[in-house]
């Protein structure tokens, strides 16, 4: 099995919580492109994230932990910043994030620190999230995009608090259309095609991506499951499992990572169908992220997800 290189944020979380009665703050490493990293991992597959990590306690935490979790830091590089913080309140369907730290330390990676080498010799490479607002790191994962031996995913993860006016939602979406025109994969939840495309019904979203040139959008619906896609068919939704929703943190990003796991075990599906398994089993595994606290810590592992599914009549591998 070949490897994905993951390029994106690592952070650190800061969750509402209670202790004794009292509010207080939980922390946990996390960073979209980092729970998708993990995810990979712990479903089997090879990783290496690819990023900008500070030169503080809280980086030597995030890169103990990304060790333990078996994904590798050869593309990680070292940069003079406090490590980024990411305050989530939990008032809706999305967690509401507010982040700190300024030049934020998952920014700050260049086109020149990037590993060349590393990228092309990848079979997946993910690219996303919110490295892609800070312009020194667009231009790395331009580069890394442009370097990409194997097959290209990509999430935009958008962020709303980290824009600021009509200009940097006009660039997150010219971003956005430069990444998917030649995107294999393209994954979204229901909440960024809003954010994007105002009052476009999510079906239209996932057309116009694939108008523009990826080969397979997929955009996540919450609760009700996710859509798919492809070249070959027409939209197709896919439910998800009814479960009991403790925390929902890392759920879209478990998606990617089920959906990265499976590129990397048996390539890119030949067909519709082949999709609509693969998006059944990653709804699976997002449904068991959603039953446990945590984002990066709640992924789960292939035989956690059979034995809890033990009756997905199409379960791969």
């Amino acid at each position: 099995m070949g490897y994905a290189v993951v390029l994106g944020e690592a952070l650190v979380d800061l969750s509402d919580a209670e202790c004794d009665g009292r509010p207080v703050f939980r922390q946990a490493i996390g960073g979209g492109p980092l729970n998708v990293a993990v995810g990979v991992a712990r479903l089997g597959g090879r990783a290496q994230f690819v990023g900008s990590l500070g030169d503080d306690a809280l980086a030597d935490r995030i890169r103990v932990f990304l060790g333990d979790a078996g994904v590798g830091l050869d593309g990680a590089v070292t940069v003079p910043a406090a490590t980024a913080l990411a305050v989530a309140t939990h008032s809706g369907a999305e967690p509401d994030f507010r982040f700190y730290g300024e030049p934020p330390s998952y920014g700050l990676l260049t086109a020149d620190d990037l590993d060349v080498d590393l990228v092309t010799g990848a079979d997946v490479l993910y690219c996303g999230s919110i490295m892609l607002l800070r312009p020194t790191a667009l231009a790395a994962a331009r580069r890394a995009w442009s370097a990409a031996g194997g097959l290209r995913v990509f999430d935009p993860n958008v962020r709303p608090r980290l824009l600021d006016s009509p200009a940097a939602l006009a660039d997150l979406r010219e971003t956005v259309a430069h990444f998917a025109a030649s995107a294999h994969l393209v994954k979204l939840s229901s909440a960024d095609a809003e954010l994007l495309y105002p009052g476009e019904p999510v079906e239209a979203v996932a057309a116009h991506l694939r108008e523009v040139g990826a080969a397979t959008v997929v955009v996540t619906l919450g609760p009700a499951g996710a859509l798919v896609a492809t070249a070959a068919a027409d939209l197709v939704r896919v439910p998800a499992p009814q479960v009991r929703a403790v925390d929902a943190t890392g759920a879209g990003d478990s998606v990617m990572a089920a959906l990265i796991a499976e590129l990397l075990l048996d390539g890119a599906p030949a067909d519709p169908a082949g999709w609509r398994r693969r998006l059944a089993f990653a709804l699976r595994v997002a449904a068991l992220v959603c039953e446990s606290p945590g984002g990066a810590v709640a992924m789960p592992t292939r035989a956690e997800v059979l034995h809890r599914f033990p009756h997905f009549p199409h379960f791969p591998h």
